[in-house]
């Protein structure tokens, strides 16, 4: 019934809804010409969202979740799709991934072992290697010293990318982006699960976000939020409309902010819900990458001790 409902004014529901939606909005992406061809929620929601700049799988995905929460709770333009499971579907599979804690903390991503052990004495929480190189003995040897790095200390280690070396090396989890998982086999997928690893997954939007979630990964990285120049991204920076969207509808998951983050932005990033955020820059260029640690993690706490006492309403 609601994916064949019509609207009585499609063009009036999709500029209602770009309207009431403003903060989420992409002008790069954006097309204006998007219409509701036939009427249907999913048409005028479709043609919302593309004009809003979401690139078109994630349009569709929100626009499919529209018409399953119009079924429930009847159309509102100034409504929008959050709820995992009877908006998008989603449960997480019955052999997830190991666990991560809800809230990560500062995570750290670094260029070597040396990084990984300067921010480990820190007492950085969360550390991921990043490390980029073509040779696999090289890979190995540096996936090695950063498990060896963090012996003794409380930090979690990620390995970005070489999840084979971090099974070897025995570490805590590793990060894969979307190219990385579209290179697994169900077999690979089978021998990370059941290793114990920790699955983090990088996602840049909803259709991402849906592929990764149907994984059961350990945790879901939301962005690139701000801009980047560290590397090319494949999507424009999300900004913090869309972090809180995608926050609130991934709230059972942990979730990692990252992208262009710095102390600049860490009330944005902290109001959105995430659990967590990641930075690059913010410590590796940083004149004393020690006390920048300090100071993030010390205006984190202050942030969420505030929302999560209600101080300032994180929305």
């Amino acid at each position: 019934m609601p994916a064949r409902m019509r609207l009585s004014d499609p063009e009036a529901a999709v500029a209602a809804i770009v309207a009431a939606h403003a903060d989420k909005a992409i002008a790069r992406d954006a097309d204006p010409e998007a219409c509701a061809t036939d009427g249907s929620v999913y048409a005028v929601t479709y043609a919302a969202a593309r004009r809003l700049g979401f690139v078109p799988d994630d349009a569709a995905v929100l626009a499919s979740a529209w018409v399953r929460r119009t079924a429930r709770l009847g159309f509102d333009p100034r409504d929008w799709p959050d709820d995992a499971a009877q908006d998008f579907g989603l449960a997480l599979p019955p052999a997830p991934f190991a666990p991560c804690p809800p809230e990560l903390g500062l995570y750290a991503v670094l260029p070597d072992a040396a990084w990984v052990a300067r921010m480990a004495a820190a007492g950085v929480p969360t550390l991921q290697l990043r490390f980029k190189h073509d040779d696999p003995a090289r890979i190995a040897a540096e996936v090695e010293a950063a498990v060896r790095a963090v012996q003794g200390t409380p930090a979690r280690l990620f390995i970005n990318d070489h999840w084979r070396a971090a099974l070897q090396a025995g570490a805590w989890g590793v990060h894969l982006g979307q190219e990385d998982l579209q290179t697994l086999s169900p077999d690979d997928i089978a021998t990370l699960r059941a290793s114990g690893l920790r699955l983090g997954i990088s996602t840049h939007g909803y259709a991402e976000m849906v592929r990764a979630w149907r994984l059961g990964p350990s945790y879901l990285a939301l962005g690139a939020v701000y801009p980047t120049t560290l590397k090319a991204m494949p999507t424009a920076p999300q900004g913090p409309g869309r972090l809180r969207a995608y926050a609130r509808l991934a709230q059972r998951l942990p979730t990692v902010a990252i992208g262009g983050i710095g102390l600049e932005q860490l009330p944005e990033v902290a109001a959105s819900c995430v659990g967590s955020f990641a930075v690059v820059r913010a410590l590796v260029q940083a004149a004393d990458p020690e006390a920048a640690a300090r100071e993030l993690m010390r205006r984190w706490q202050a942030l969420r001790s505030g929302y999560n006492a209600g101080l300032t309403d994180p929305r």
